[in-house]
């Protein structure tokens, strides 16, 4: 390298990159690695070792997410007897410190640690044990599972990051809709009791968690460097990204539902994650995402004026459709923000760990507007307004971004 004529010039930058290195500005293309890495050629679009990374991570969120997606059921349960004295809004954190709860590590041990936890709440009588095991042990665990696993996944795909990426978070959709039930069945139809039945649950999520973790590989090493990257948040686009997601994630639904409309949720979520997904590849990933936090605000607004079961049932469908492409509609741009694809999985872990902070009180928030007006209109005013603003910031990130309001982006 000496010998070529620019040899002052070149040694010049690279003195100039280690200088930037070295302040922080690990979010630039790390040159170690091959230029076809950052070039569409450079993901692999496909084949038989991406689609069985996909085919995990769907695994692992079918006992992750989906798992998370059945508070509902624990909530009624808890109400009607091992928790039967204590404030609806008290039990709603537990379900919340599960989402909040979260660490970007890759630990194998955190699968059976996850399990661990859901055995230890099936022991569960008192409010601050259930908050031990299902919301801080279980939350801490469900992120370590969750999390490395779903940040391996972008580094297979770029143009069909959409519809890799809706595949996977699909199968918490069909958890939510499976686990529900089953848990329903078992806690209502049965005489084994609440311990038992959380066993059983457990028992199904020890046959699909560890072969699902087995399946997913790293395409690249990890990164070297620091452990997160705090210049993201000096990027106005992912700043404001990561805002319009707390927003978006901030609706709080309500967990009174009863069991099967639960279930509908889910099941209407289903075909919310995937098609969206596959979509956002075509017209914009930020179009989709605006269109989703748009569609599930007004459909909030309007939730008071449901009435009867039908029109309840309907309504849970069609909220489920919407609001089901929220998750995907910001995993997918988060994902797509890093200019290095080994940083995809910290500025995801970032930017879901700004985004659980909203999880985490927007369920006790609406549990508190119901006890204090005893009715769900002004929960439906908080759903609908935070999930409106969280849309509506989409067109703004697309703007910081470079991109027109009706671009494709």
């Amino acid at each position: 390298m000496a010998s070529e004529p620019h040899s002052n010039d070149a040694h010049q930058e690279i003195l100039a990159r280690d200088v930037s290195e070295e302040k922080g500005s690990d979010r630039n293309v790390d040159n170690d690695l091959p230029e076809d890495n950052f070039t569409e050629g450079g993901f692999p679009e496909g084949g038989l070792r991406a689609w069985i990374v996909a085919l995990g991570n769907a695994g692992v969120m079918f006992c992750t997410l989906g798992y998370i997606n059945s508070w509902g059921d624990y909530q009624a349960s808890y109400e009607k007897v091992p928790l039967r004295d204590e404030n609806p809004s008290a039990i709603a954190w537990i379900g919340s410190q599960r989402r909040f709860i979260w660490r970007p590590t890759v630990v194998y041990p955190a699968a059976l640690t996850y399990i661990f936890a859901i055995f230890m709440t099936s022991l569960c009588t008192k409010l601050y044990q259930f908050i031990l095991a299902q919301g801080v042990l279980g939350g801490l665990a469900n992120g370590e599972c969750r999390r490395p696993w779903e940040q391996r996944l972008p580094q297979w795909f770029n143009k069909k990051r959409g519809a890799a990426m809706g595949l996977a978070i699909a199968g918490s959709s069909v958890g939510g809709v499976i686990l529900p039930i089953v848990l329903n069945q078992l806690l209502n139809y049965t005489n084994l009791g609440f311990g038992w039945s959380i066993r059983l649950l457990g028992f199904i999520i020890l046959g699909v968690l560890p072969p699902s973790c087995i399946a997913i590989k790293a395409r690249l090493p990890p990164r070297k460097g620091k452990f997160l990257l705090p210049s993201a948040f000096k990027e106005p686009p992912y700043a404001t990204l990561v805002i319009c997601m707390f927003f978006a994630l901030s609706q709080g639904w309500s967990p009174t539902l009863s069991f099967y409309v639960v279930s509908t949720f889910n099941a209407a979520s289903f075909p919310g994650r995937v098609p969206p997904a596959i979509l956002s590849d075509r017209v914009g990933r930020l179009n989709m995402l605006c269109v989703a936090g748009v569609s599930s605000g007004i459909l909030g607004l309007c939730w008071q004026r449901v009435h009867g079961n039908a029109g309840i049932i309907v309504f849970t469908a069609v909220f489920g459709f919407c609001s089901g492409a929220i998750i995907t509609g910001a995993a997918i741009p988060l994902a797509s923000s890093a200019k290095d694809p080994r940083n995809i999985g910290t500025d995801m872990g970032m930017g879901m760990g700004v985004g659980s902070i909203a999880t985490l009180i927007g369920p006790p928030i609406s549990g508190a507007l119901y006890d204090s007006y005893h009715g769900f209109d002004q929960v439906s005013i908080y759903c609908g307004i935070v999930c409106l603003f969280g849309g509506l910031l989409a067109l703004f990130v697309k703007r910081l971004s470079g991109h027109n309001i009706m671009s494709r982006a």
